[in-house]
């Protein structure tokens, strides 16, 4: 894990040949701070996993969130002042992430984590934010579980969860009258966070469950299903691993439409070779990117700026959560401590982010914003 500089970040083409490859990298040591509180330079540190599991969707929200704080900073900054955005990578691991949190705690600057991505890395740190005591904001992680009531101080959530995403995917289902479903998990871990959640909702909407558990080959699983398997299949899992599924099912003669959540990347797997036989859809946590939301045009017009990406969910996200925490930096002074910061998001209610609105609840701080977009058979994308 290393402190990265802000340079333009490469192509996604060239991340996903990276993936395989990336070295481990070492926690840059701190050094005492010589500058006062009014003479400064404040730092946001966002935690990014480089796994090659979670590459994908990682680097798609740290480009969004580059862009926001480049674009914040030739703005004017927090009243004047630059914020400077420090990336630590790590690579997936318990191990990799309490470094960086030791690194974090060392640096003398940072008023708040923000935007870590992606979904494990973000998790694991909840986890360990609720063991440690280190007093600082962790805002707007991508994604996140749901958090029990009182259970955590610290992480400011402003995305739904995946367990809102399958509410929504299954309820969506049940409105239009179908009686069984499919759910398929890319792993064992999937299947250990989510297989409760999906059980319980699907009681509750009365239907039929069949679950196929992770096993090996995922291509190898899609050639196989049998004509019992049901027609709608929900996918818990990446692009990649929805990749593979897809590719094996594009062999199977009857026609299945397969559901992802938001960590899946559309226009990646258009580009992966996803099966042309198989329609899939996948649940967004942010409007779609051609959406006239004040935000969303703002962000389609830095990205374009700065740059050479098209635009994703996953980096309007990375966008969205970094616009966040520069509203809640400007409710307090540019002298403010991390203890400052902290209860400034502990404060906030609700927030309209330029038409993407935000609000909290006592017992969990997050959006509940869902909705669906879809690949379809000739690789076009619809909201």
């Amino acid at each position: 894990m290393t402190r990265l500089p802000p340079p333009p970040a490469p192509t996604r083409r060239q991340l996903l040949l990276a993936a395989a490859s990336l070295p481990l990298l070492g926690v840059a040591q701190a050094q005492p701070a010589r500058a006062t509180p009014a003479t400064r330079t404040p730092e946001i540190v966002q935690l990014v996993d480089s796994a090659a599991d979670q590459l994908d969707v990682s680097r798609d929200f740290l480009i969004g969130s580059r862009a926001a704080w480049q674009e914040f900073n030739a703005r004017g900054g927090w009243r004047g002042r630059a914020v400077q955005h420090t990336v630590l990578e790590v690579d997936g691991s318990p191990a990799s992430l309490r470094q960086a949190v030791e690194s974090v705690r060392a640096l003398p600057n940072c008023l708040a984590l923000c935007g870590t991505a992606g979904d494990r890395t973000a998790a694991q740190l909840v986890e360990l934010l609720r063991q440690d005591p280190l007093e600082i904001a962790h805002a707007a992680p991508w994604l996140h579980q749901d958090l029990a009531a009182g259970a955590e101080q610290r992480t400011f959530p402003i995305f739904a969860s995946r367990q809102e995403q399958i509410a929504h995917a299954l309820r969506s289902l049940s409105v239009i009258g179908v009686p069984e479903l499919g759910v398929v998990y890319a792993s064992a871990q999937e299947q250990r966070l989510y297989e409760n959640e999906v059980q319980r909702i699907v009681r509750s909407l009365q239907l039929r469950l069949q679950t196929y558990a992770p096993g090996g080959d995922l291509q190898e699983l899609g050639r196989k299903l049998t004509p019992q398997t049901p027609p709608i299949l929900l996918f818990v899992g990446g692009t990649p691993e929805l990749a593979q599924f897809t590719l094996g099912l594009g062999r199977q003669e009857r026609q299945r439409y397969v559901i992802g959540l938001a960590d899946v990347n559309l226009q990646t797997l258009n580009q992966l070779g996803a099966s042309r036989n198989t329609p899939v859809m996948a649940t967004q946590v942010v409007p779609m990117v051609t959406a006239g939301l004040p935000i969303v045009r703002a962000y389609r017009e830095t990205l374009a700026r700065l740059f050479d990406e098209p635009p994703t969910p996953q980096s309007l996200a990375g966008y969205i959560a970094a616009r966040y925490a520069q509203d809640v930096l400007q409710s307090v002074e540019p002298t403010a401590t991390r203890a400052q910061v902290l209860q400034a998001f502990r404060q906030r209610s609700q927030l309209d982010l330029a038409g993407f609105r935000i609000t909290f609840q006592a017992q969990r701080r997050s959006s509940a914003y869902v909705t669906q977009s879809m690949l379809t058979a000739d690789g076009r994308i619809l909201g």
